[in-house]
């Protein structure tokens, strides 16, 4: 069961999370009930060694639902981006680092087959099998340092439309045998952007 008040680590934590926030906007800190919300999922995350909606709302044994938890997530205007970059201040600043080694790493997430409300899904060449597998490329930037790593950012990989189409396009003419020169002529993707150059 989830303690009704946060560990004190956590609630120092988001006391300095809220602080850090009003230094860069006056009315951009946390509301209570942000707050109180912010201090149960990390309890959460404690707790159940997860980030999943079911397991918090099983360990709260039924104080909150799976579904205002997940509606607080989507739907409340927290400022993400910000609170990440403050988050990261936090840390420094406690464990007293100064500087440190940038450096990137990428996970592929298998998914379902049908993934029409999933974020930038797309074929990814499975390592495993050698196959094909729809899932989500997670590529993080990642700070090395002496005491700590952590990530400062990360994007959700998508390829791009247009290079996928002229591989496509490619691999079409190459299979029917036409000449490279002959090709670029003919190949649409190349065209239209000699055109735009133009």
């Amino acid at each position: 069961m989830l303690l009704n008040k946060p560990l004190p680590f956590i609630e120092d934590f988001i006391n300095e999370l809220n602080k850090g926030l009003k230094s860069y906007n006056p009315d951009g800190g946390l509301s209570r009930i942000q707050r109180g919300w912010i201090g149960f999922c990390l309890m959460g995350i404690i707790l159940t060694n997860s980030v999943c909606w079911a397991r918090f709302e099983r360990v709260s044994l039924g104080k909150y639902s799976l579904g205002a938890l997940s509606w607080m997530f989507r739907k409340s205007k927290l400022p993400w981006e910000m609170m990440l970059q403050v988050s990261i201040a936090i840390v420094l600043k406690q464990y007293g680092i100064s500087g440190g080694t940038l450096v990137t790493d990428d996970s592929d997430h298998q998914r379902s087959k049908k993934t029409p409300r999933l974020f930038k899904t797309h074929k990814i060449r499975d390592k495993g099998s050698g196959g094909y597998i729809n899932g989500q490329n997670i590529v993080l930037l990642i700070l090395v340092t002496d005491k700590v790593s952590l990530p400062v950012g990360f994007e959700v990989y998508q390829p791009d439309p247009q290079q996928q189409a002229w591989t496509r396009e490619d691999q079409r003419l190459r299979k029917k045998g036409i000449a490279k020169k002959t090709a670029q002529r003919l190949h649409p993707i190349i065209q239209t952007t000699q055109l735009n150059q133009n």
